[in-house]
Parts: C-alpha cells; structure tokens; sequence
C-alpha cells in the first residue's frame, strides 16, 4: 500500500511539477508570439483550405487581393479569439507533452524517438478533445460574411466573439457541432507529434555535440528558428491533407445526410478538385506554419531559460 501511494505522490509531483508548469507557460507564449507575427498567412490559409471555389495563389498575391478587396483589416478578422483559443491549446498540449515525458524519465523510460512520438501523439489527442469548440468557433468566425450557406445565398450567421459564437453553434447545431472535425483532429495528432519528435531528435543531436546538459541547456536563437521551421515543414507535408478536410468540417453546419464526415469531405474535394485538391493552399500554409513555428520555438527556448534564470536567482537571494 506504501510504496502505492508513494508512486500515486510521485506521478502528482511530475504532473504538477514547477518545471511542468515553465514549459507550458514558455510553449503558450511563444506560439501567441508567433501567430501574432504572421497571422495575415493564416487567414489565407483558411480561405483557400475551407473555399474550393478560390483559385490557388500566392501567398503574397492572396494577401494582396483580400487587403484591396476587404480592406487591411480583413488580414486580422478573429486575431483575438485565435491568440486566445492557440494560448489555451498550446498550454494545454506543451503542460501535457513535457508532464507526460517527466513520468517518463521518472519511470526509467529513455529518451528517444519513438518516445517523444507516443507521447506527442497523445498529448494531442488531449488537446483535441479538450480545445477542438475553440477552433471549431475561430475557423466560423474568420470565415463570417465569407463563405455562402448552402443556399448559396445569405452569409453565415455573425457570431460576436469566441462566447457568443460556441453558444450560438451549440443551441442551433447541437453542442456535439463544436466538435466537428474532431476525428480528423485524433489522426492530425501526429502532426505535433512528428513536430516535436523532429524537434526534440534534432535538439538532442544539437546539445549532444556542444556537450550542454541539464533543465538551463538552450538552444541558440538561430538553432531554435531552423530547427523549430524544418521540423513544422515536415510535419506540415506530411499531413497537410487531413488539414485541409479538418478546416472544410470546421467551417461546415453539421448536415443531417452524412455530408459532414471525413470520408464524404476527401470524395467532394477528389471528386471537385482531383488529388491536387487535397494540397490546396500549402504553399501559404508552409510559409505561415514554418515561420510562425520558427519564432514560436525561438521564443519558448528563450522564455523558458529567462524563467529559470529569473528563478535561479530568486532562490540565491532567498538564502541566508
């Protein structure tokens, strides 16, 4: 019975470890950094990925044609709401990802590449299941006066912020409506699970040779930028597909014929576009993940070692 619930102790204080808590906080940050940054490449994205109609262009060229068409601020429709839903998500996953790996550790289990890939993978199923209303609302609101109901006739019923618009969906579509796409969500996990597996692969390689140990070995600013992009684009490729039909189902009214599952998606999109479809928008989707997950590990490696910094010297200045 002891030695029971001195392990049900020793999981809580990884769960709840003060470490746990630094890298959720550094990883929230730094990707509100980042989206903040390139937002106006993820509003194209999202018209291209939920808009079969839209003819694919540049990035540049699309973001060009919507600021004269809409206005500049057409490039920062719903910015609010997405820092806010990506704060509560990345919180969520990076709390999830590193609590996960310090049970891990503590259990004996070694770092390595099939680890860190189990383990993203279920921390974004996690976050899935825990955030996937917020996304749902994001991707109607920055889509609102857009896109056409199915009528093709009237613009989508305006929400008025992140609250009123999960309220509004659930009353009229049903509360199961804000979690459309949230199997492609489950299979999409694998995205942030490569992400972090090419990451942390590659930061180990890094820290390896420059011998750098311990909670305090970081990256430099320029390791953290080349390796956080190159790992994105992997993951980015790699599963852009089942990105694109995700954002099709979030933007979608939940329908009662069966319209609104992945399997119909992928045969509208392959029946109206051909495989081309299904990789629609990726070269606007690259520019914005790669950068803004470039800046975002930049940003979360510098946080992190500035908190633990701060912190060193809090609890020198505390000893007698």
């Amino acid at each position: 019975m002891s030695s029971s619930a001195s392990g049900q102790n020793g999981l809580l204080e990884d769960l709840l470890s003060y470490s746990n808590l630094v890298h959720a906080i550094a990883g929230a940050t730094g990707s509100v950094v980042g989206m903040s940054t390139f937002y106006p490449l993820d509003i194209v994205r999202t018209r291209f990925q939920a808009d079969e109609k839209l003819k694919a262009v540049g990035p540049l060229q699309a973001m060009k044609k919507l600021a004269d068409e809409e206005g500049v601020e057409a490039l920062y429709r719903g910015l609010g709401p997405v820092l806010t839903s990506l704060y509560c998500s990345n919180f969520v996953y990076f709390y999830s990802f590193n609590g996960m790996k310090m049970i891990a550790n503590s259990n004996g289990l070694k770092a390595s590449v099939g680890r860190d890939l189990v383990l993203g993978y279920v921390a974004g199923c996690i976050n899935a299941m825990m955030t996937t209303p917020l996304w749902v609302t994001n991707t109607r609101l920055k889509l609102q006066g857009v896109l056409k109901d199915e009528a093709g006739e009237q613009p989508e019923k305006k929400f008025n912020g992140l609250i009123d618009g999960m309220r509004k969906i659930a009353k009229e579509e049903g509360v199961h409506a804000l979690w459309n796409g949230v199997e492609a969500s489950f299979i999409l996990s694998g995205n942030p699970a490569i992400h972090f597996m090419v990451y942390e692969a590659l930061k180990r390689v890094v820290l390896k040779a420059r011998g750098a140990r311990g909670k305090t070995a970081t990256l430099s600013s320029f390791e953290s930028f080349v390796i956080g992009g190159f790992a994105k684009a992997v993951a980015t490729v790699i599963t852009y597909p089942l990105q694109l039909i995700q954002c099709r189902l979030r933007a979608k009214r939940r329908s009662k014929d069966g319209s609104g599952s992945m399997s119909s998606v992928l045969e509208e999109v392959l029946r109206t576009s051909g495989f081309n479809g299904l990789y629609k928008g990726m070269e606007s989707k690259l520019y914005q993940t790669v950068l803004t997950a470039s800046l975002m590990f930049l940003s979360y490696e510098k946080i992190m070692a500035l908190i633990y910094t701060v912190f060193k010297v809090h609890q020198k200045s505390k000893k007698p």
